[in-house]
């Protein structure tokens, strides 16, 4: 049974990165990359360096808003979630399709004997709350967006992926609200295996945060979360040198967000140059080569800070990325539990 599924998972890792590659040329064909020397030389580092601390303080508030929702299970530090999260960022810039999700949940797991523990399925069901939360204010964030900056019919893919995200999230939101907001049962019966076992715990836990006011407060977080990703991209266009409004980097905020939910290469290389080109030169009609050398600097000052701060945190946490994932994947598989995906968002 393993072998057809690491076959249909080389298929679709080859797929995917034919397609951002296709997707990478495509961006940067007409790009007169000999000028992006003369563009970091013109650039005003003091908006980069905001865009970077701005990055920073995106996961910074990512590790807070997933401490306050597994607050009623577990006390969590707030470095044991942000270093959850760093690695699992690295993870994704290194491993295809986004491994780091998994990654991040089993580190959370991984604690010390003497510390209250943390269930794997609890983990990765809590990073799926975490993308519900997401996609509920992503799809108001475009409804916003659209309302202000009417898109082109080139990017009509963004809409049609916006009414795709919000079945998925209606979807799934009904699903985990079941769960979450259940009346409480009391079982007189013991399990009968250790996957009983799990799943007792698994819905134990999601009752609690269910009838729990962090449930709230973390959604309440995901708003701010989502609109703090608005300040390095802002940054990173007045240090280039572009006079947009904030609503473009609002915009290009939410468009890059929806094109990360289908599979792709690692760091969202190529789509993540594709969409911000298309979004430069459609709506807010830049320089073709322009957008295009900026959409590489603008990936290279969201995805360099992220590289080094996982480092340090894979670093902290005492072993190797292969050995973590592969571990992840063992405890997952053990235990018949599903990944949590970075979908909907």
């Amino acid at each position: 049974m393993k072998k057809p599924r690491s076959v249909r998972s080389r298929i679709l890792l080859a797929v995917v990165n034919l397609l951002s590659l296709g997707a990478l040329y495509w961006a940067l064909h007409d790009a007169h990359l000999d000028d992006l020397r003369d563009d970091l030389a013109s650039m005003d580092w003091r908006w980069v360096a905001l865009a970077v601390v701005g990055d920073l303080c995106v996961y910074l508030m990512h590790g807070s808003r997933w401490r306050v929702l597994l607050r009623p299970v577990v006390a969590l530090g707030y470095w044991e979630t942000v270093r959850a999260v760093y690695v699992g960022l690295f993870a994704n810039e290194i491993i295809p399709l986004r491994a780091g999700e998994l990654v991040r949940c089993y580190m959370l797991s991984r604690r010390d004997e003497d510390q209250t523990p943390l269930p794997l399925s609890v983990s990765l069901t809590s990073a799926l709350i975490e993308r519900v939360f997401d996609g509920i204010w992503l799809c108001i964030l475009l409804l916003v967006t659209l309302r202000f900056v009417p898109l082109p019919k080139s990017l009509h893919y963004v809409t049609e992926g916006a009414y795709i995200l919000g079945t998925a999230v209606l979807i799934v939101a009904g699903a985990l609200s079941f769960m979450l907001f259940r009346r409480h049962q009391v079982r007189t019966t013991p399990p009968k295996n250790s996957l009983e076992r799990q799943m007792r715990i698994l819905v134990d836990d999601l009752e609690i945060m269910g009838h729990s006011r962090s449930l709230l407060a973390s959604f309440l977080q995901s708003l701010p979360y989502l609109l703090l990703q608005t300040v390095p991209i802002y940054a990173a266009m007045r240090g280039y040198g572009f006079d947009l409004p904030i609503t473009a980097a609002l915009a290009l905020m939410v468009i890059l967000r929806l094109g990360s939910i289908p599979p792709q290469a690692p760091g969202n290389i190529g789509i993540f140059q594709f969409l911000t080109r298309q979004t430069l030169v459609n709506v807010y009609h830049v320089v073709p080569a322009e957008a295009s050398r900026f959409s590489l600097l603008l990936w290279a000052i969201v995805t360099l800070p992220l590289l080094i701060g996982g480092a340090v945190a894979l670093f902290s946490a005492e072993a190797g990325l292969g050995e973590i994932h592969e571990a992840a994947q063992n405890e997952r598989d053990g235990n018949n539990v599903p990944a949590a995906s970075d979908n909907p968002t």
